[in-house]
C-alpha cells in the first residue's frame, strides 16, 4: 500500500461500554486519540471517520455505534486542528492523520479484514478523505458528506480523479448549495462509480448526519456493500 505515515499503538484504554479509546503515532511523532467502536464479529472491515472542521470526533459517536452494530469497526479521528492554519502549505497535509489511522488499523488483523477499510469524512474532512485516498491504495471506498470542490484553496478533483475506479458515496443536503453544486461536479466524468445521495434536511457536514436518519443508514449500508 502507499501508506507515508508511521503508526503503532501506545496504549488503549476503555472510553464507554460501547467505545474505547486508542492512541497511535503519526510520522512527524505526534500523538493522535481515536474513538475505536469495535465489530462484534471480528474480523470486520472498518470505516474511519473525520469530522468538519472546528468539530470535535465525537460528533461522529452516534453514527460509529450504527457502523459498530453493523459489524463494521469504526474509529473516529479528530483533524489537526480546530481552526485553519495560516500556512495553506501545512492544511495540504492534514490528511496524514487519516494514513496514520490506516496504518494503525493494518496493523491489527485479527479485528480488521485485510482489504476492507473505508473513510467517511465531513466537509473538510471530506476533502481530507478523498486527499488520503489517493494516496493509500488500502483504501478501498470513501464517503464524502457535504464535501467542497475547493476547501480554501484545497481542491479535490484532481486527488478524485486519481482514487480511479474506486466507489465514491457523495451526500449532500438540497439547501446546500456549494455542497450540492460539488456532489455534481465531481460526480461527471468519474472513472469508477459514484453514488449520489441527497437530503432535504437544512444541514451540512456531520450536523446533516445528526439530522436525517436515513442518511446515516444509507452510509452504513452502502459501507457493508462496498467493503463486504
Amino acid at each position: 500500500m502507499g501508506v507515508v505515515a508511521a503508526a503503532f499503538v501506545v496504549f488503549a484504554q476503555p472510553l464507554a461500554a460501547a467505545g474505547r479509546q486508542v492512541t497511535f503515532r503519526a510520522l512527524d511523532g505526534r500523538t493522535l486519540t481515536g474513538l475505536l467502536m469495535d465489530a462484534h464479529d471480528r474480523p470486520a472491515p472498518a470505516v474511519i471517520l473525520v469530522p468538519m472542521l472546528g468539530r470535535p470526533k465525537d460528533d461522529w459517536q452516534a453514527v460509529a455505534q450504527r457502523f459498530a452494530d453493523a459489524n463494521i469497526n469504526a474509529l473516529a479521528i479528530d483533524l489537526p486542528g480546530t481552526t485553519l492554519p495560516s500556512d495553506s502549505a501545512e492544511l495540504a497535509h492534514w490528511h496524514e492523520n487519516i494514513l496514520a489511522a490506516v496504518a494503525y488499523l493494518t496493523t491489527r488483523p485479527s479485528d480488521v479484514r485485510p482489504g476492507a477499510i473505508g473513510v467517511a469524512g465531513a466537509s473538510l474532512g471530506a476533502s481530507l478523505a478523498v486527499l488520503a485516498a489517493a494516496q493509500d491504495s488500502a483504501i478501498r471506498s470513501i464517503a464524502l458528506v457535504s464535501p467542497s470542490l475547493d476547501y480554501r484553496g484545497l481542491r479535490i478533483e484532481g486527488p478524485l480523479h486519481a482514487y480511479g475506479a474506486r466507489p465514491a458515496l457523495l451526500m449532500a443536503s438540497t439547501h446546500d448549495p456549494y455542497a450540492a453544486r460539488s456532489v455534481r461536479a465531481l460526480a461527471q466524468d468519474a472513472p469508477g462509480p459514484r453514488d449520489l445521495r441527497w437530503s432535504d434536511t437544512t444541514a451540512h457536514g456531520t450536523l446533516l448526519l445528526a439530522r436525517d436518519p436515513d442518511l446515516v443508514r444509507a452510509l452504513v449500508e452502502w459501507f457493508q456493500q462496498t467493503l463486504g
